[in-house]
């Protein structure tokens, strides 16, 4: 439960404007520090990445080509990829100027992990000290971190969000995280394949709240005035 209030109240407040600071410069990267799993950083050296043993050294990369490899390796095998290298990778496509992208696997991150916490015992609360408990702590500042910059950029085209919003629940929806049925992880009452449509269930309904939400004329234009005043456009709409 405060999982998803929290995702309700980071996407609603991003998309209003009440997430940034009132300045005029220009966010070209997201720098956000995660520990033990991700430190932003100006070079590659600096730069910790601890996710995936695949992908680690190519997410640390400067190299523009190396992040986009790992987005089209994800896609090649998209069961096998955990929620926090996502968000990783999210985080890297924003800073290497593949912002639409960017949008898309931040969407996809948290959607799979909702598929997690609804699905498997420990995902769904606070447990500190334990590894279930440091991957959600993770996720939540992934959340409450990068989202005010890539939801920054999402919305200063609506109707491009709504299609990549709908895209990424679509990708989640048809590529199931193989942990999920994994015997060796403990997962709620209910049978994993009932508890994962549930979830997909409610999950898909919030998404269609939203976009009920952003059909709304004065909706849109509440929010388009927000980030008129705050600054939010001339910050990432660039």
């Amino acid at each position: 439960m405060f999982w998803r209030m929290l995702a309700t109240i980071i996407c609603f407040s991003t998309f209003n404007g009440l997430a940034w600071g009132k300045t005029e410069n220009q966010v070209r990267s997201v720098d956000i520090y995660i520990t033990p799993f991700y430190t932003a950083a100006d070079t590659e050296k600096k730069r910790t990445v601890r996710v995936d043993s695949r992908f680690d050294k190519l997410l640390r990369s400067d190299d523009h080509a190396r992040i986009v490899e790992v987005q089209s390796a994800i896609r090649l095998e998209p069961e096998n990829v955990s929620p926090l290298t996502m968000m990783v990778l999210a985080s890297r496509l924003y800073d290497v100027g593949e912002r639409d992208a960017s949008v898309f696997w931040f969407y996809a991150a948290k959607d799979r992990f909702f598929t997690m916490a609804d699905v498997l015992e420990g995902y769904s609360r606070p447990a500190p000290l334990t590894p279930k408990g440091e991957t959600y702590a993770a996720i939540v500042s992934f959340v409450r971190l990068a989202g005010p910059a890539i939801n920054g950029y999402a919305f200063c085209d609506i109707e491009k969000q709504q299609m990549l919003r709908k895209e990424a629940f679509k990708w989640v929806q048809e590529n199931p995280y193989a942990l999920l049925f994994d015997e060796k992880q403990q997962a709620k009452e209910g049978g994993r394949q009932a508890l994962l449509e549930a979830s997909l269930l409610s999950n898909g309904m919030k998404m269609n709240d939203e976009s009920a939400y952003l059909q709304d004329s004065e909706n849109v234009a509440a929010l388009k005035d927000g980030r008129r005043q705050n600054g939010a456009d001339s910050r990432y709409c660039w």
